[in-house]
């Protein structure tokens, strides 16, 4: 009788991402010479490996197979190995796994919260690579569940006692690592309401471009969507004007504030450009041509974002999806997980434009338009973004020039009107430390002054000055706000958009006697103190003379300047000293004029919004903007 054929060392399953290298193990021992043979199956067919005729298999991860090993003798006796698994995983976030990694397991994907009525399926998933590939073992409140001992957990008929926290464990030979703890709610049909930890929001508006043609409705529409957000409970930061790196920067900040459960938006308007799926966004100091190292990756902001285990992600981009330079070679992104909650709001489809319509003095996106409209109603995001969707493509200025696209993976059905149910103070942190303090100063006659700082947009301040009732011994005052020397390069110029911006002053603070007012925009330039100087001229009735009295006050660096570098919740402090020797002085001239004053006279009243005109115009170039732009890449190349 011949003896069976043994195998001493089974394979083993494995699970790896794509393109790792891996060997398959098989070990038999028995009577005389034996024969291997590879064999592996995808899906329902399975066929003989040519040449894999050696006890060890290498090969290259490139899609999940099942592998097994068959062991024959001189006696045609044969055995086959157990059955294998090679899970190969396409997308794997950046660095995963980690260099010198040695097999332990290594977790891609975190279940995430569900609420589930009372009766319904509950479906909690998981996933981590491992060689060899990991155990699973889930836990609920802390107490193992001896029947889930997969990387899917599958309750068939879900009861309120199946509410709590939950996680899993996946182990092998070399350690085991746990995912992130998930709740899960079980109750009845409207028992059970979302809600977020917290509301957080960028808003980017470029508008003013060093090399390009400037845009008009970014302004207006940072503005509208911001105050827009602020009513639904988002603490909203809103930029105009940035350069690359301080895109980047704000967006750095922006990711520190996101956490678990949190709802976040990321809003840009602006020029842009996507190219094979790629979407970017242009800096306003991104050169003539520009190439995607210029440029600031949306995709890798969401990467980032879904790293925080929101619970709802919201991009919308506001801007052209046309490429202008398909010679060059995409940025290095990695592929997004499908996390189930992210939504994707383009103004406008592939390869096309996005437009803005004339509003008055100002110009407003299409979209925006239509935004405005739904944003607040409560229903699903993505059932809010498909009836703006609907308007626009009825709109005539835009039939087959622009149509709205949205893409999402959203599973739950939440609304940008879901309640705040804080679990941290980060974000309330953040919002109070923005907070923009008045200060009462007084002269030396007595007279008091209100300085006021008006936000309306994070790196936008208007300083607002309005002269109190002042003493009987001081008649014919005139309030005068000095402009600070070191502010002169982001002071605006009334020329340029200071108008536009008092209208949406007045649209927002409703202060309609202001003595003297100025804006100081490009607040994240800002590094060092900012002294703002008050001077008071009035007429002594005694003397029948003129006379100036000056105030000095310290703002220790802007507001935004703190979110540009650090976390801060502290309030800002403000400092009154006098202007120094010879600060309270006469004058024998009459009514002197304040250098670098923007604003003066007294009862200044801020315009108000006028009836608005629409006309179609394209957000990004005219047709000769962008042959000149064609002409300029065919001569600079690839």
């Amino acid at each position: 009788m011949q003896e069976a054929i043994t195998i001493t060392e089974q394979p083993v399953s494995i699970s790896v991402p794509v393109g790792y290298s891996f060997t398959l193990r098989c070990r038999a021992e028995g009577s005389t010479l034996l024969e291997y043979q590879w064999f592996c199956q995808q899906q329902s067919d399975c066929h003989q490996i040519p040449g894999a005729t050696n006890p060890d298999l290498p090969i290259i991860a490139e899609q999940t197979q099942l592998y097994t090993c068959r062991v024959n003798d001189l006696y045609r006796n044969a055995v086959f190995s157990d059955w294998v698994k090679v899970e190969v995983h396409q997308c794997v976030a950046r660095g995963l796994p980690p260099r010198l990694w040695r097999g332990e397991p290594v977790i891609i994907l975190n279940p995430m919260e569900q609420r589930v009525e009372v009766g319904k399926p509950l479906q909690l998933q998981c996933a981590a690579m491992g060689v060899p590939a990991p155990c699973y073992q889930w836990y609920r409140n802390g107490n193992l569940l001896e029947q889930h001992k997969r990387k899917k957990l599958w309750i068939t008929h879900a009861k309120v006692s199946d509410s709590g926290t939950y996680l899993c464990c996946a182990s092998n030979s070399h350690g085991e690592h746990w995912t992130n703890a998930v709740d899960v709610h079980v109750g009845t049909c409207g028992s059970e309401k979302f809600f977020a930890t917290g509301k957080i929001a960028l808003l980017v508006g470029n508008n003013r471009y060093q090399h390009h043609p400037n845009l008009m409705a970014p302004v207006k529409d940072v503005f509208e969507l911001s105050r827009l957000l602020e009513q639904l409970g988002f603490q909203v930061v809103s930029l105009l004007d940035l350069n690359k790196a301080e895109m980047a920067t704000a967006v750095s900040q922006f990711l520190q504030l996101l956490e678990k459960g949190v709802y976040a938006i990321f809003y840009y308007a602006g020029h842009g450009y996507e190219h094979l799926g790629r979407n970017y966004m242009v800096p306003v100091d991104a050169p003539q041509p520009y190439s995607p190292e210029n440029c600031i990756s949306v995709q890798r902001i969401l990467q980032k974002m879904q790293q925080q285990q929101t619970a709802l992600n919201i991009i919308l981009l506001d801007t052209c999806r046309k490429w202008y330079n398909p010679g060059r070679a995409l940025s290095q992104v990695q592929p997004l997980e499908p996390w189930g909650n992210t939504v994707y709001g383009y103004a406008t489809s592939e390869d096309a434009e996005a437009y803005e319509l004339q509003d008055g003095e100002f110009s407003s996106g299409i979209f925006m338009k239509y935004l405005k409209k739904h944003i607040l109603k409560e229903k699903k995001v993505t059932h809010m973004l498909e009836d703006v969707l609907e308007d626009v493509g009825r709109d005539p200025l835009v039939t087959g020039k622009q149509v709205m696209e949205i893409k999402h993976t959203l599973k739950e059905a939440r609304s940008l009107t879901d309640p705040i149910r804080p679990s941290g103070a980060g974000a309330e942190r953040w919002g109070h430390s923005h907070e923009l303090p008045s200060r009462t100063l007084t002269f030396p006659c007595g007279a008091r002054a209100e300085l006021r700082f008006l936000r309306l947009f994070s790196n936008l301040m208007s300083v607002c000055a309005k002269l109190q009732a002042p003493p009987a011994h001081v008649t014919a005052p005139r309030l005068l706000l000095c402009q600070p020397p070191e502010m002169e390069a982001m002071a605006m110029q009334r020329e340029s958009r200071l108008d536009h911006v008092e209208t949406l002053l007045a649209s927002v603070y409703k202060w309609e006697e202001l003595d003297c007012i100025f804006q100081l925009c490009g607040l994240q330039k800002i590094q060092t103190d900012v002294v703002l100087q008050l001077d008071l001229h009035y007429t002594q009735p005694s003397t029948k003379q003129r006379t100036c009295e000056s105030l000095r006050t310290t703002l220790q660096k802007s507001l935004l300047g703190q979110f540009f570098s650090q976390r801060n919740d502290s309030q800002p402090d403000f400092q009154q000293t006098s202007a120094g020797k010879g600060s309270v002085c006469l004058r024998d001239t009459p009514d002197p004029k304040g250098q670098g004053s923007l604003r003066t006279g007294s009862g200044h009243s801020l315009p108000s919004s006028s009836p608005s005109t629409f006309s179609s115009e394209p957000e990004e170039n005219d047709e000769s903007d962008l042959g000149e732009l064609c002409s300029a890449l065919l001569r600079a190349g690839p």
